[in-house]
């Protein structure tokens, strides 16, 4: 460069050194006396006029250098060489060299930025900057930060801020950031004008003056406002966009000298920063240009492209793999991906397609096999949540699901009702989204589940609910689609004459329920349900099922609202009308309710209509508001038939019953009225007096009739149904008569027809009708009698168990201490037994961990073996809940000085018994503490219970007794009968009545101990043990049968928990044997049916007394509904076999199972505790007790078992595994009836596709699948496990843990089903006439089809021998290409809802397969070919199938990720083992599949740092398998690192992930400990490789992560 020969025109002076220097480098710059000798150095260099300021007294004018720098009249600048030797010169009169580098960086910057569109003068100073770095005057880790933040700064005004990516502003793109950075806005971030005002020349006047004024080719509007820049004419936007250009040209030239030096991480962030946000905003205008003057101006501009070219240099620098700089992850995430106008500039191009590249294989790396299928099954009673509350705003309390979320660019889940409402219709994301709401509306879920899910509609939101859920994942659109979609579908099975019905009666619910959410846009959905009936291609309303439908709904207020008032009323009315399709064809002697109900459903409808509003009469049918009439005629032939208004609808015909149903829908006030009279019409009686009652007391009673029928209650309105069961709460809990059973039947039956639409929370319900009405005890006692036998399955159901179980628990709490409230206590802790019993999912025992629980002492002890059950059979679910389990098992356990057995604990999960296992055993300290007061106790209890003692002594006993005695009463009662001597009953009785329950518990458990205790020591001495025994049992029924003074349910309770005790066992069991206890189930069970919705007989009231013994009944006269000792023992009997297993006492809990089994028939979750205690227990149980533990399900149920199940499981040989086809049937089963149906838009096999959801029931009843010949069930037929799609799942998950063969036997059969499977379907298909053979004549001969990947090469074929080819892909009504993959997920989804045992076994087969693939054990392959033919392996089974190449890799990764996805967090714990199998890892191939294995999970496991930590770690580990310093198989070629890329910067991308708890943002940042790991794993891996990965470290030296990390900036040490 010779810069002293070209002409460099004058400009003006420099900017100041305060726009770029930190503030510690800021010492009066403006006043410095090295500032204005530097500039004029400069300006001389530069060619430019500078005018002497004689006033100024800091100028030295003799210095011969400063002559020469001030002559005015100079030609031409100096040579550039001499500049650095003048600098120096002038470098000597200013000692702080510190001090001087700041402002000559200062000065510099304040000259590019003016002199960048001046080409010799650019050259000058590019020279001078390299001058002076070389010379280590200026130092470019200070310089470009500050030329670049100064040039970022200036430009900021000049551009409107835009938006990229989510929200983020033109500033930083990714996550780097330069520490300490200058603030250049201090005084006024929005004006530029502080910034401005700073930049003056310092040899001008005192007054600094903006930049170039006069004299500058750049107008000083370029740095104005944007008020002047909206002002200025189009030529000067043109010209100040090619001077950004120029001075963007310049930085970039400057950077590139730069980077052939070592810079620190920090400035490589920096540069790399604003390289990126340059090219990302290159095309933005200047606020007051159009967008077609930008685009002339940017296409125009000669520069434009060549700093872009420099831009692109600089950041193929950065991230060039040698110095690697920048790692290449950086561009995958930052927003240069995401230019909407891109350039017509072939590099540019060139590298967006490139990071596009680079992030679809990231993005393949986070998203599972066939991810689009991953949808909720419902089959569980747990919605495992797709995403977690990681976005910023969102609540972590947020009590939404998310069930599905949509892929981010980099795979991410991500959710959002933004990003639902962005979803177009017809693609993927959106088809996923139907699927799982069109399986919802067919499975039924929890109302709860909707609640979570769904939104309120737009148009019925307030102004304060405008705002975005971020949770939400379905817009109000997609429900709308979903349920005219339902519609249709239910419309078309009517036309194929299929028993549907039911359905139409369950969608009605759902539908209803939804519409009174305001989830349903009512306008929207009749426009759909219309375009859909008009469109259809056959006549497809040929029946009323949509008039009805919408009856249904009609009086709903959003939808009166809208047909009264909206503008679209008249247009929407006729629509409704348009769906009047009456059967004019109906035979009059055989006419059916449905068909009444259809035929007048029209007139019912036009009447309410026409009701509504005058507008729209006219529009309206006349006939059918003739036809209104007959119903009104009807309606009063019956009043007069029936006298006094009372209809006997125990005698109501079909036409009566038809009749009945449409009045519902016409006028619910007068059929409401007949229902109630009905039930009042046999009058009122007064109650029984009981025998220590006052005469003057006196109870109405209401004389029993018949209840409801169901079938009667299931044509009924929705409507009357609500009013009707608002009429009944009213007159059962606020009423003064006691209701009869009848009347409390039928409630109960309208709470369980229609679960969604009727369902309340009893406690919030009636207390907010009277806040005093719990207050009542016949109220009380009722509600929580109705509660515990008749409503626990529907709050399950609902999901409300929980918050049930909190208000019972604050009535046990208000009254364990009260004297005499033992009925009231005793019910509210069998219902809290029950309840905790049956949540099956992690629970706080208080609302906070916060203090002991409000428990008793045995709901404590209840609570640790139910939590032990659901941990162990169905594992912990989320993330929180493992972190909560340490506290909540101390918060139960710091009131219980309760300790489990070695026998108990050892079936525990190890995460309780780790916790229980040292706690002190301190029932020697309790029998010490009893002989120390057993002197006292007895004398007490001989003055109190000798035979001849006075009754008043109770009260003297009472008043004067100290309570630590009191607990003492029973045992010392005891100890006096064991003596023979003759006890005062009646005194023991009275004083056990006053007592309050909790002294009755403590006496329970201390006499049990007592009692043991002394059974031991006088076995000690000698006496037989059956004699004592005899003798205890005999005692014992004094207490319970004899007079009835003890509550026989927690004295068992009692008993099973000293199960240590060689006794207690047996105790237990001759209590159960005794033939009073035996007498009275027999009798509960005569009595009473199990499915009492189907009970239409007159009820019959037991005795007070009679059911629940003198102890609970002793003062009480309310009269009992449901309750009974017998019926107490309900939650116990399960928990004594729990117990006698544990004690291998199987023979004994068969014999009790044997008797009791017809009692567990009225257990309200008998199907829960069948799986349970066989999951809990699995391989543990020998096969005689498995069927008779099977024997309990009944027939009552229709479990749906496989046809061959029971052959397999009674076999006489039990070493021997059914065959294929069992499992193949298996899992057709549940691909018919859990996993949702696939959208007939599919692109395999189009002749096949069309399969309509009434194909899949028909298919269903076919001999492979288990029919259900009315479509679906309601819910009170499947109250236990909830639906059917879980009784399915639950069934398939009961036989294969009743099967007699170990599980690697049939995991091993699964796995091998799974491996091949589409061969398999092909082969058991080949009459269909299928082409592609069995997909051996792919091109890749190193990964054929599944029918021939695995080394044995008859393998497919072996194991599809046992299948039974006949028509087993026809019974699905499925493609062969559908039905594989669903199987796959179907098989992955049985799976997870196995123990642990089958985990492992699967893991083990999974990577035995894998292993076993012929082409990756060669070592010969190349590894080009092998990467190739991974790929091919890896592919989507989706996608595979449809050209009839999967691959038995490709199979086995898909159902471990369906495997994955149905897991609970807990067990996500032991996913590694199937890694483990794999290694060593001896090829990139198989390095490849393990990523592909593990990497998908990271988004689950990021928020559980430990197991994503150790997860990490052993990907790492993994890596150094291949590419370690010690390789495990020597490779004389080793692989270069650049051939795993794409997985460098997926571990990029799970480092940071993890770091933002969630999709990664720009701000995102890694955490410390992860960069801690990472730096210590990388050490095992080869240079190369560690080089690629060297910024995940904590070195800010060599790492970009670590150098801007806030933690490490501010902590260097």
């Amino acid at each position: 460069m010779d810069g002293g020969h070209t002409t460099r025109h004058p400009m003006s002076p420099a900017i100041s050194a305060s726009t770029v220097l930190p503030q510690q480098r800021q010492m009066q710059p403006h006043h410095h006396p090295a500032r204005p000798a530097i500039a004029d150095l400069f300006t001389l260099y530069l060619g430019m006029n500078s005018k002497q300021r004689a006033e100024d007294p800091l100028r030295e004018s003799s210095n011969k250098l400063q002559k020469r720098v001030t002559a005015l009249n100079r030609d031409l600048p100096p040579r550039d060489e001499q500049f650095i030797s003048d600098y120096e010169q002038l470098r000597m009169q200013f000692p702080d060299a510190e001090q001087l580098q700041a402002i000559t960086e200062s000065v510099l910057i304040s000259f590019v930025l003016q002199c960048s569109s001046h080409a010799p003068q650019s050259e000058f100073l590019l020279f001078a900057t390299r001058c002076l770095c070389a010379r280590g005057h200026l130092r470019w880790d200070s310089l470009l930060p500050s030329l670049l933040n100064t040039v970022s700064s200036i430009e900021a005004p000049m551009v409107q801020g835009v938006s990229v990516t989510g929200g983020g502003s033109v500033t930083p793109s990714s996550a780097i950031t330069m520490p300490n950075a200058p603030n250049f806005h201090q005084s006024n971030p929005a004006s530029p004008l502080s910034v401005m005002n700073t930049i003056g020349s310092p040899t001008q006047s005192g007054i600094d003056q903006p930049v170039g004024a006069n004299v500058s080719p750049i107008k000083a509007a370029e740095f104005s406002s944007s008020a002047q820049l909206g002002t200025a004419a189009r030529g000067d936007q043109s010209r100040r966009g090619a001077e950004a250009s120029y001075l963007h040209h310049l930085s970039c030239r400057i950077i590139l000298a730069g980077l052939e030096f070592n810079l620190k991480p920090a400035t490589h962030a920096v540069i790399f920063q604003h390289m990126v946000n340059w090219l990302v905003n290159w095309d933005q205008r200047p606020q007051g240009m159009d967008e077609t003057d930008t685009m002339q101006t940017c296409r125009l501009e000669k520069p434009l492209h060549e700093w872009m070219h420099l831009c692109l240099d600089v950041i193929w620098i950065l991230v060039n793999e040698d110095k690697c700089r920048i790692p290449f992850y950086e561009l995958v995430r930052c927003n240069l991906q995401f230019l909407e106008n891109i350039p017509d500039d072939e590099a540019l191009v060139s590298i967006i397609m490139e990071i596009h590249r680079r992030r679809d294989m990231v993005c393949m790396h986070m998203q599972m096999l066939d991810q689009h299928l991953h949808c909720p099954t419902f089959g569980t009673h747990r919605f495992l949540s797709q995403s977690y509350p990681s976005i910023a705003g969102e609540s972590v309390t947020n009590l939404r699901y998310s069930p599905i979320t949509y892929p981010s660019v980099l795979g991410e889940p991500l959710h959002g009702e933004d990003l639902a409402n962005s979803i177009p219709k017809g693609g993927l994301d959106w088809e996923r989204a139907l699927r799982c709401l069109r399986h919802a509306l067919r499975t039924t879920p929890s109302p709860d589940w909707w609640r979570r899910v769904l939104l309120v509609a737009p148009c019925y939101r307030s102004q304060s609910q405008q705002s975005s859920t971020p949770g939400a994942v379905f817009s109000p659109d997609m429900i709308g689609e979903a349920v005219a979609d339902r519609t249709i579908e239910l419309l078309k099975l009517t036309n194929s004459e299929t028993q549907c019905w039911q359905d139409w009666l369950l969608f009605a619910d759902i539908f209803f329920f939804l519409m009174k959410s305001g989830c349903i846009d009512f306008l929207d959905f009749v426009d759909k349900l219309a375009s859909r009936v008009t469109n259809s291609d056959q006549q497809i309303l040929r029946s009323n099922h949509v008039t009805w439908l919408l009856a249904q709904i009609i009086r709903i207020e959003i939808v009166m609202n809208t047909l009264s008032s909206d503008p679209r009323k008249v247009d929407t009315t006729r629509k409704i009308i348009s769906f009047h399709k009456e059967d004019k064809s109906l035979d009059a002697n055989n006419i059916g309710p449905q068909s009444i109900l259809l035929d007048f459903i029209s007139s019912s409808q036009t009447l309410r209509i026409w009701s509504f509003n005058t507008s729209i009469r006219e529009h309206l049918n006349s006939d059918q508001l003739q036809k209104g009439k007959q119903i009104d005629e009807w309606w009063k032939q019956m009043m007069k038939a029936s006298g006094e208004r009372m209809i006997d609808f125990t005698n109501l015909d079909e036409r009566a019953t038809g009749m009945f149903w449409v009045l519902s829908f016409t006028m619910a006030q007068p059929a409401c009225e007949a229902v109630m009279n009905w039930f009042t019409s046999a009058g009122m009686a007064d109650l029984i007096q009981g025998p220590n009652m006052q005469p003057s007391e006196r109870i109405m009673m209401m004389r029993e009739t018949y209840p409801l029928s169901m079938s009667l209650l299931s044509g009924l309105s929705i409507n009357l149904c609500l009013k009707l069961a608002y009429q009944l709460e009213e007159t059962i809990f606020l009423g003064q008569a006691v209701p009869s059973i009848a009347m409390v039947e039928t409630y109960v039956r309208l709470l369980l027809i229609a679960p969604h639409s009727l369902f309340r929370p009893h406690f919030t319900a009636l207390t907010q009708r009277s806040p005093s009405i719990l207050s009542k005890s016949g109220v009380s006692l009722l509600l929580l009698e109705i509660l515990n036998y008749r409503l626990l399955p529907l709050y399950r159901y609902h999901g409300k168990s929980k918050a049930l179980m909190y208000d019972v628990t604050k009535i046990i709490s208000m009254i364990k201490g009260k004297r005499g409230e033992h009925r009231l206590f005793r019910l509210a802790e069998n219902l809290c037994m029950n309840l905790i019993l049956s949540l099956k999912d992690f629970f706080f025992v208080k609302k906070e961990l916060k203090g002991p629980t409000e428990f008793t002492e045995t709901l404590n002890r209840i609570t640790i073996i139910s939590l032990a059950i659901t941990i162990k059979t169905r594992g912990i679910a989320e993330v929180e809940h493992m972190i909560y389990l340490q506290p909540l098992l101390e918060q139960i356990m710091a009131t219980s000085q309760h300790t489990w057995s070695e026998k108990t604990l050892r079936y525990f999960p190890p995460l309780i018994r780790d916790f229980l296992m040292g706690r002190v055993d301190k029932r020697g300290l309790a029998i010490q503490a009893w002989q120390q007061a057993e002197t006292t106790v007895i004398n007490q209890c001989n003055q109190l219970l000798s035979p001849s003692a006075e009754p008043n002594y109770v009260m003297t006993y009472l008043s004067h007794s100290f309570p630590q005695h009191r607990q003492y009463l029973c045992a010392g009662a005891w100890m006096l009968m064991n003596g023979h001597l003759e006890i005062n009953s009646a005194n023991l009785a009275r004083v056990l009545r006053e007592f309050s329950p909790e002294e009755v518990t403590a006496n329970i458990y201390t006499v049990v101990d007592v009692l043991l205790h002394h059974i031991q020591c006088e076995v000690q001495r000698g006496h037989l043990a059956q004699d004592l025994l005899s003798k205890a049992i005999t005692n014992l029924s004094f207490f319970i049968w004899t007079h009835e003074l003890l509550p026989l349910d927690i004295l068992l309770l009692a008993l099973i928990d000293r199960d240590d005790d060689p006794y207690a066992l047996r105790l237990v069991i001759s209590l159960l044997e005794k033939p009073e206890l035996q007498q009275r189930v027999k009798n509960f069970c005569n009595t009473r049916s199990p499915e009492h919705w189907l009970k239409n007989q007159h009820p019959k009231r037991a005795e007070l007394q009679k059911a629940l013994g003198s102890h609970l009944s002793w003062k009480d006269r309310y009269p009992p509904f449901f309750d009974d000792i017998a019926a107490r023992l309900l939650p116990v009997i399960p928990l004594i076999i729990y117990r006698l297993i544990e004690n291998d006492a199987t023979d004994i809990a068969d014999r009790v199972l044997a008797f009791y089994s017809s009692l567990l028939a009225f257990h309200p979750l008998r199907f829960t505790f069948v799986r349970d205690i066989l999951a809990y227990f699995y391989g543990h149980l020998p096969i005689k007790l498995i069927g008779r533990i099977l024997n309990l399900l009944g027939v009552s149920t229709k479990t749906p078992f496989s046809e061959s199940f029971a052959k397999y499981l009674v076999s006489s040989n039990s070493s021997i595994c059914p065959p294929p086809e069992y499992f193949a049937n298996l899992l057709l089963n549940l691909v018919n009836n859990v996993i949702p149906p696939l959208s007939s838009k599919s692109k395999s096999n189009p002749a096949d596709t069309t399969r309509s959801t009434f194909n899949k029931h028909h298919a269903s009843s076919q001999p492979g699948g288990v029919g259900n010949t009315d479509g679906q069930r309601a819910f009170y037929q499947n109250q236990d496990p909830g639906s059917y799609t879980q009784l399915v799942l639950e069934t398939a998950a009961i036989e294969i843990l009743s099967l007699p063969v170990p599980a690697a036997q049939i995991v091993s059969s699964l796995v091998q089903i799974i491996a091949h499977v589409q061969a398999i379907l092909i082969q058991s298909n080949s009459g269909q006439g299928m082409s592609g053979g069995l997909g051996q004549s792919s091109g890749l001969p190193t990964s054929p089809s599944g029918a021939a990947e695995s080394s044995g090469p008859n393998q497919a074929n072996s194991a599809a021998t046992g299948i039974n080819a006949t028509n087993f892909v026809s019974r699905s009504g499925y493609s062969c290409q559908q039905l594989s993959v669903l199987m796959i997920q179907a098989c992955g989804l049985l799976l997870a809802q196995l123990p642990p045992e089958f985990h492992m076994q699967l893991y083990s087969e999974a990577a035995r397969v894998i292993k076993d693939c012929w082409w990756l054990a060669d070592g010969s392959r190349p590894v080009k070919e092998l990467d190739s033919a991974v790929g091919y392996a890896l592919l989507d089974p989706t996608w595979a199938s449809q050209d009839n190449t999967s691959t038995a890799i490709g199979n086995i990764v898909a159902l471990l990720h369906s495997f994955f996805s149905n897991l609970p967090q807990e067990w996500l714990e032991s996913t590694h083992t199937v890694i483990k199998h794999l290694r060593p890892v001896n090829s990139v191939a198989m390095l490849r599949i393990a990523f592909r294995i593990l990497g998908p999970l990271l988004p689950r496991l990021a928020f559980a740092r430990p197991l994503f930590m150790k997860t990490l770690a052993l990907l790492f580990n993994v890596l150094g398998d291949v590419f370690g310093k010690n390789p495990q198989v020597s490779n004389p070629n080793p692989v270069e690192a650049s051939e795993i890329a794409d997985i460098i910067d997926f571990l990029h991308h799970a480092v940071m992930y993890e770091g933002q708890g969630g999709p990664v943002q720009s701000t995102s940042k890694p955490k410390l400990e992860i960069l801690t790991l990472c730096g210590k794993v990388i050490e095992i891996l080869r240079p190369d490789v560690q080089h690629l990965l060297s910024h995940l470290k904590i070195d800010p030296t060599s790492s970009i992560y670590a150098a801007t990390h806030p933690k490490l900036v501010q902590n260097p040490s």
